[in-house]
């Protein structure tokens, strides 16, 4: 069974092919400044990669392009589109009416769509990503995997804000959480890794990149997440500023004339470790400059992760103790001194790690000391893999 999966942004489409038999990958790649001059094409198999510089006016066109790479003669890893048994969608937000993927129908469609004002940003482009791929391939089935949806095991009094609660009945206003397809996939790895059952663990799962989201997972199921109603709660990252004090925005309004407009573009585009530094939203251009000196760089960096290392400390009093720390998503597999910088003075919860192991990269690792109590694991992210094998799950049914 040959899945397609498909993560679609505003402007950029990525895209994976697996052959579910063995869990392979066939081809990969990207379709980026979709509506914009000089759009692209990025195909990726065996190892061979090639770029096709192609007018991609809408999404349309972008599957359109995906499906003749697949094809193609020459690069091409199909005879045909009839090969693609189902396709399997990201889509952010699910709301509450979605606590598990679902095949996507008019009514799923319609619901996706009305979540579109809880995350703007992102499920607009979900939705669009799907209608292009149900016009051009009207008879093969769709599941769409919900980013939000392994957090609606979380418990009232995790999820609710103290805000008359007439807000959270009428409007939905609670904390969603996000990046629900990774913690899940590195949580179960993590059980692998420990050969123990999912079931008996309490991990701390660190999504750490661009965006970055903490999540406490207790026997298998998400009880506490760091982000909220949107993707910019939590801790700082790189151009979010994550939570602050809601009397700062009333105080921009008042005093400084701003609006919805330029809030937005406050908290979500300028704030963050680029706020901080004035630099860089990069990690790496952070370290780089605080190892030169720049006061403001090595700043940023310590209050990112003096950001996580609370969280850290409250889900683990959540959760009446913890088994596993993991690190994942591209900081967190990547970047060995901020890791160092998060559990630095953690041991008395039984975290310790092996300085020399953390300097790996790139690989599922137990990056422990050999005595810690609590395990500390680098696991990279698998989400497309975890969107395959969820479509594959309710494909099968069928």
């Amino acid at each position: 069974m040959k899945i397609l999966v498909i993560n679609s942004g505003s402007s950029s489409l990525k895209y994976q092919l697996f052959d579910m038999e063995k869990e392979q990958v066939l081809a990969k790649g990207l379709c980026d400044r979709i509506g914009i001059q000089n759009s692209f094409l990025k195909y990726r198999n065996n190892g061979k990669e090639f770029i096709k510089e192609v007018e991609l006016k809408d999404h349309n066109d972008a599957i359109r392009e995906v499906i003749n790479a697949l094809t193609d003669s020459e690069h091409g890893v199909i005879k045909s589109m009839d090969e693609i048994t189902s396709v399997g969608h990201r889509v952010v937000h699910g709301g509450e009416k979605f606590y598990k993927s679902a095949i996507i129908d008019d009514e799923v469609l319609s619901t996706i769509e009305e979540c579109i004002e809880l995350a703007p940003l992102h499920n607009g482009p979900n939705m669009i990503g799907i209608k292009a791929c149900k016009k051009l391939m009207p008879n093969v089935p769709m599941v769409a995997v919900f980013d939000t949806a392994f957090h609606q095991t979380m418990p009232k009094k995790a999820f609710l804000y103290a805000l008359p609660y007439s807000m959270y009945e009428e409007q939905g206003v609670r904390r969603y959480g996000f990046h629900g397809t990774s913690h899940k996939y590195v949580a179960e790895r993590a059980a692998v890794m420990l050969n123990r059952p999912l079931e008996e663990l309490r991990i701390v799962t660190c999504h750490l990149g661009n965006g970055s989201s903490i999540c406490a997972v207790k026997y298998g199921k998400s009880v506490d997440t760091s982000m909220g109603y949107t993707p910019l709660a939590g801790v700082p990252m790189g151009t979010r500023s994550g939570s602050i004090d809601p009397a700062i925005i009333i105080s921009l309004i008042e005093h400084d004339k701003y609006d919805s407009e330029m809030l937005n573009e406050l908290l979500n585009k300028k704030s963050g470790v680029l706020g901080i530094s004035g630099i860089s939203s990069d990690f790496r251009d952070l370290d780089e400059a605080a190892d030169n000196g720049n006061e403001r760089a090595e700043l940023a960096l310590e209050i990112f992760a003096y950001q996580v290392k609370k969280y850290i400390g409250a889900y683990a009093a959540a959760m009446s103790g913890i088994d596993a720390l993991v690190f994942t998503a591209g900081i967190g597999e990547n970047n060995s001194s901020l890791r160092k910088r998060v559990v630095t003075d953690l041991e008395f919860l039984g975290i310790e790690i092996d300085e020399e192991k953390n300097r790996q990269r790139g690989s599922e690792m137990d990056i422990s000391k050999e005595h810690a109590k609590v395990r500390t694991l680098v696991i990279p992210t698998n989400e497309e893999l975890a969107i395959a094998r969820e479509t594959l799950k309710l494909i099968g049914n069928r």
